[in-house]
């Protein structure tokens, strides 16, 4: 199989490119590398069965590649996933995220790719009266960037309509695991295994009772994988673990696996913070054939495992 992954150099795409790779497929990434690292893919350069394009998802030359390169499946990861930039600059957030997508998706049409991967957020639901939500819950985008999110999904669904592009929307929960960037306000995990090891000072914002469902990184990778594998029908499907923790409850969990006995400092909440937010996942378990195999004791132990010998490469440069 030829693949196609955008934003392939980040944190949830090289997981996912060292599995197409592990598998024997043939993987072109597309990553403009602004938050990417040709180190994510080190592994999956090295194979030869891997080549890493730096363009923006807007660039013409996207089409012109996706035409050469013939894949079987798109697999569209890449995006601008801060929050509170998009609210500070959604004009920057809509190029990317809607823009970039709309390129994606019509070079993929016009290559007649088999098959469209989409990443969406929870972020698109925004408040639901009942949890955990399911695909068939209303959406109400608090930021530009949820909003951006879901305009993807309607941009492929219209597609599906006028091409007849097979595609399938994955909405996930918070992803974490090993590659995640410590910096800037995505993953919490990653933040808060970072500065316990470096034994600097975490933060927990209002009363550390907001609640998120963490699904694990290669949990994710396996949604992608048997989503690229069956014919899309315009179908999201929720990918979470349906099990809410707060955050308290994972600063406490972190700083065990890292072996910190440190008290977070509490500051006051974020305007527009959801309280709580779980995904139902029953439709990805019947249809899919997926399910979360990672607790999240043993994600995080993976994960600080991995932050912990960055660290200490890091130290003895």
């Amino acid at each position: 199989m030829r693949a196609v992954v955008t934003g392939g150099a980040g944190f949830i795409g090289s997981h996912l490119v060292d599995r197409l790779v592990g598998d024997g497929h043939a993987v072109v990434v597309i990553d403009s590398l602004v938050r990417g690292s040709t180190a994510n893919l080190s592994g999956a350069l090295d194979s030869g069965r891997c080549e890493l394009i730096e363009y923006d998802i807007t660039d013409p030359r996207v089409r012109e590649l996706m035409a050469s390169s013939s894949p079987d499946v798109v697999y569209h990861l890449a995006a601008q996933i801060d929050v509170r930039s998009s609210v500070a600059d959604p004009v920057h957030d809509a190029r990317v995220n809607v823009v970039g997508a709309v390129a994606v998706l019509d070079a993929a049409c016009r290559a007649g790719v088999g098959q469209f991967v989409l990443a969406s957020s929870v972020a698109i639901y925004g408040v639901t009266p009942t949890l955990p939500v399911t695909e068939s819950a209303p959406t109400e985008p608090l930021s530009p960037y949820a909003a951006s999110k879901l305009a993807g999904e309607i941009y492929l669904n219209q597609a599906a309509r006028l091409h007849g592009m097979p595609g399938t929307v994955l909405c996930f929960g918070n992803v974490y695991g090993p590659r995640q960037d410590a910096n800037g306000e995505a993953g919490v995990v990653a933040i808060f295994a970072d500065a316990l090891l470096r034994g600097r000072s975490t933060r927990v914002f209002g009363d550390g009772g907001n609640v998120r469902d963490y699904v694990y990184v290669t949990d994710v990778v396996d949604a992608f994988v048997m989503a690229g594998s069956r014919p899309g029908d315009g179908n999201r499907f929720n990918i979470g673990t349906g099990v809410g923790t707060s955050d308290l409850a994972l600063h406490t969990a972190v700083a065990e696996a890292v072996g910190a006995q440190q008290v977070p400092e509490f500051v006051p909440a974020r305007p527009g913070d959801l309280r709580a937010m779980t995904l139902d996942a029953t439709a990805a378990v019947q249809r899919l054939g997926w399910s979360p195999r990672t607790g999240l004791d043993d994600g995080l132990a993976r994960t600080v495992a991995w932050a912990r010998r960055r660290v200490a490469l890091e130290g003895r440069v």
